[in-house]
């Protein structure tokens, strides 16, 4: 069984493409290209499920058009809408230029100055230029690299000299 901690999410299916079984993907992070996965785990009604690529093409520099194995319909492919898409922990792990804002959902975040933990990364805003993990709490941290002093990918923790009164707001 494939467990959450154990996976990433980087992207959602659009609606089936043609009519053999091709679906839109929308993805933030195109790891599964980069580290050449042979499949994309789906959340389907709730369960992580792996669904093995036949071949995927690029449409834009956000966007796919997958093919999976055993899906070879239009109706099939309808089936896969709005799943969110999700990429194994442990194949990004040997590739360290791999690491993207993306994998560190799920880190906890700690102070440099205190050791201690502020709070989990639940999501990552990237609408603006400045770049913020949101935790748990709703709170909102920069992700600016300046910042970041040091990032443990065995214990998921990202230690962060954060800015003075930014907890307090």
């Amino acid at each position: 069984m494939i467990r959450k901690e154990d996976v990433y999410k980087i992207g959602r299916i659009g609606k089936a493409h043609g009519v053999k079984g091709e679906v839109s993907f929308n993805f933030d992070d195109d790891v599964f290209d980069r580290v050449e996965a042979e499949y994309l785990i789906l959340e389907v009604d709730g369960i992580l499920v792996p669904f093995f690529m036949e071949e995927y093409r690029f449409r834009s520099d956000s966007t796919a058009l997958v093919k999976f194995e055993d899906i070879d319909t239009q109706e099939r492919a309808r089936e896969l809408t709005n799943c969110d898409v999700y990429f194994p922990r442990d194949v990004t792990d040997d590739e360290e230029e791999v690491l993207t804002y993306s994998f560190l959902v799920g880190f906890g975040i700690i102070d440099a100055s205190t050791g201690k933990k502020v709070g989990t990364i639940a999501s990552i805003d990237e609408s603006t230029l400045n770049i913020l993990f949101e935790l748990e709490d709703g709170t909102l941290i920069p992700a600016s690299e300046e910042l970041i002093t040091d990032i443990d990918k065995d214990n998921k923790t990202i230690t962060i000299a954060l800015p003075e009164g930014i907890l307090d707001l």
